[in-house]
């Protein structure tokens, strides 16, 4: 429509760029079709789940102070469990974010003496404080729990010899992250995630086997709780919140994990039984509801991304016609200038603070400087249109989000444009 073209003119979109765009996705209807299909589902299991728990008017009414007989959060809670099919749930906005929920996962379901695995690789940056592969106070590694790692072979598979040698009497739990992070690799499908985790249980059973689920929640039909996790982890301002959800965090899976998780929360004797809603029931129900179309349209704004970057000559993963596994799209620019290019452009896509030119930082967690582009509703939601990566070489940027389709490609119009407009690439 001319009129529609004229508006992306008047939001500095050259044609060539906007005709490059509409040619692109002229070729990914059919693709744009099976991603509804899975949201179709994804949204009636959120419905089925809401349904069996009974959720009321009276859910969304909340509480205050000690949050005793908190009808809402704990249906909530209910809830979470039957979108896993999992034992039980937590669900708490005093859990401030992922790496809060996967910390706390962590340390309350290991003990001093024990050691825990990573059989996919180096963990994301800001675990490796958690952990205590970076020294940190209050990490893992001060109160003598040790950490061990099997790197990933050349093409992407599980080392499935070296994950058995490295299994040992003290090894109490393995955590697998499905999300690439800031590695370059592949991200794990939930089948692959449940072929692991079948081998570890046939090594020793009784192993907690703990799944890092950002950025992955509604990608699939399947989630890894129903592959065999003991436990998912993930954040409200990811998938699962729909881009309503201003702070929390989640874990699913069994009882005794998530009965110990409470405990570490609140304190020992307390548990589940404390932590106020504060008023954020209503964010956190139709945050999940709306989650899988959601999902559905961070997704096709990922596999257009991928197609426009792979026009240019870039590397990225995974490539254009990949099954998708998670929300996340990186491209490997192979220098500053191009990822800095890239999140400038998602800035000034945003509807809040459009007119902020990103920079990288030092930022808590990282071991270099990070670049993050995320003019958000909510601080450091990444379900919406947002951009990031370390300043380091092979000098990726990983791009995610977008509540709705029509933003999501605006935004990568717009990181294509400041791309032009910095020489970076040629039309």
């Amino acid at each position: 429509m001319s009129e529609t073209k004229e508006m992306y003119k008047n939001l500095g979109i050259d044609e060539d760029v906007y005709l490059l765009g509409e040619t692109i996705c002229s070729h990914l209807k059919e693709r744009f079709d099976s991603i509804d299909k899975i949201a179709e589902y994804n949204q009636l299991k959120v419905l089925q789940a809401m349904q069996k728990a009974k959720v009321s008017e009276a859910c969304l009414y909340g509480t205050t102070g000690y949050g005793y007989n908190d009808i809402g959060r704990d249906t909530l809670e209910e809830v979470y469990a039957n979108v896993f099919h999992t034992e039980a749930a937590l669900v708490r906005p005093q859990i401030t974010c992922g790496t809060h929920a996967l910390a706390l996962a962590l340390m309350s379901n290991l003990r001093p003496g024990d050691e825990v695995l990573s059989p996919v690789g180096k963990p994301y940056d800001t675990l490796e404080e958690v952990i205590g592969i970076r020294p940190s106070k209050g990490s893992l590694a001060e109160y003598g729990i040790t950490y061990s790692q099997v790197d990933l072979l050349s093409d992407g598979s599980f080392d499935y010899d070296k994950i058995k040698a490295t299994i040992n009497k003290k090894t109490k739990l393995v955590t697998i992250q499905r999300s690439k992070g800031y590695e370059p690799r592949k991200t794990l499908s939930v089948e692959q995630i449940g072929q692991l985790i079948a081998f570890i249980k046939g090594i020793r059973p009784d192993i907690i086997c703990m799944v890092d689920n950002c950025y992955g929640e509604f990608v699939e039909t399947i989630e890894p709780s129903d592959v065999g996790a003991d436990m998912v982890v993930g954040s409200l301002i990811k998938n699962p919140g729909g881009g309503l959800a201003p702070i929390g965090g989640y874990i699913a899976g069994k009882k005794e994990c998530i009965e110990n998780a409470a405990y570490r929360l609140t304190s020992p004797g307390l548990g589940k039984e404390v932590g106020a809603s504060l008023g954020v029931l209503p964010s956190f129900f139709q945050g999940l509801f709306l989650a899988p179309t959601v999902v559905s349209s961070a997704l096709k704004g990922a596999v257009f991304a991928a197609n426009m970057m792979e026009h240019f000559g870039f590397s990225v993963i995974p490539d254009g016609k990949e099954s998708r596994h998670d929300i996340i799209q990186a491209v490997t620019f192979g220098s500053k200038e191009g990822v800095i290019a890239f999140c400038k452009g998602i800035q000034a896509a945003a509807p809040v603070d459009s007119f902020v030119v990103p920079e990288p930082w030092d930022m808590p967690g990282y071991d270099s400087q990070v670049i993050m582009a995320a003019g958000a509703f909510v601080s450091g939601s990444s379900i919406e249109l947002s951009a990031d990566g370390p300043i380091k070489p092979p000098y990726a940027v990983y791009f995610q989000g977008g509540l709705t389709f029509p933003h999501a490609k605006f935004g990568i119009l717009k990181a294509v444009q400041e791309l032009k407009n910095s020489k970076v690439i040629r039309l």
